[in-house]
């Protein structure tokens, strides 16, 4: 909170000083700004701006959310494909399409053209949401399913059973990415999806979060090829706010010369 008051007095200050900065440093480069610094760029602009305790859920938000469940992301994507061979298949044909034999460091045109591995991050996310459950606490009375909830209760959404919704989700325990194709996500709820959350809390990190899942999984898979030493019925799990596996995720990782290594 004192970071963001300083912040604001600093930008007040800086305002009443005439300038010819344009915003880019002495080689002529954009110059990078803080995370604080561009919410409260956007913060001016709003017609109902944010409260400073709000700025800083939003910023805690987006650092320290932002490690544990993009890393529990990534194991779980593993152990579905490495469970899920003819997925994993399309995935390596998707990868071998857009980069060939190339060794070159993914760029953002390669990252947005994969389609079928966003579908895969998703559908990943569906079974396995890196936060299976979030709260809410009330601000006003309102009936559920018949039942009175008052202002100020505490609730607790359970996104993890969410997602496995028979009355949604059609054999829900299946791993198919194509449940997030555009047509079949057609007259599906919005908020039958919801692994960042929803509504003015939800993660503001979601897309940063899905560019750096491309990146890290895009990296691993152009080398490796993926098999699970446990099933999906043998995988137990358990959050400690994240989602996790219980006692490990062991995997195989086979390199194009065929050699196995342990994971």
């Amino acid at each position: 909170m004192q970071i963001i008051k300083k912040r604001k007095e600093a930008r007040k200050a800086l305002k009443n000083i005439p300038t010819n900065d344009e915003g880019v440093d002495e080689t002529g480069k954009r110059k990078k700004k803080a995370l604080l610094d561009l919410l409260l760029n956007v913060n001016e602009t709003e017609q109902i701006p944010m409260t400073d305790s709000e700025l800083k859920e939003q910023v805690e938000t987006f650092i320290f959310a932002g490690h544990d469940t993009t890393g529990a992301a990534v194991s779980w994507t593993v152990f579905n494909l490495a469970n899920n061979p003819e997925v994993q298949e399309k995935v390596h044909q998707e990868l071998d399409q857009i980069f060939g034999d190339s060794t070159e460091r993914a760029t953002m045109k390669q990252i947005t053209e994969l389609k079928y591995l966003d579908r895969v991050i998703k559908e990943n996310l569906r079974l396995n949401p890196s936060v299976p459950i979030v709260g809410r606490t009330l601000t006003k009375d309102i009936v559920l399913d018949g039942h009175l909830l008052p202002s100020g209760c505490n609730l607790i959404i359970d996104i993890f059973n969410l997602h496995r919704d028979p009355e949604v989700w059609n054999c829900p325990l299946k791993f198919d990415p194509n449940r997030f194709l555009l047509e079949n996500c057609r007259g599906r709820h919005s908020y039958a999806y919801v692994p960042f959350s929803a509504g003015p809390r939800n993660c503001i990190g979601q897309k940063f979060a899905m560019i750096e899942l491309k990146i890290v999984l895009t990296a691993l898979l152009r080398k490796w090829r993926l098999k699970s030493a446990r099933t999906q019925a043998e995988m137990k799990m358990h959050s400690t706010f994240v989602l996790r596996p219980h006692d490990g995720n062991p995997n195989y990782f086979t390199l194009k010369s065929e050699k196995t290594v342990n994971s």
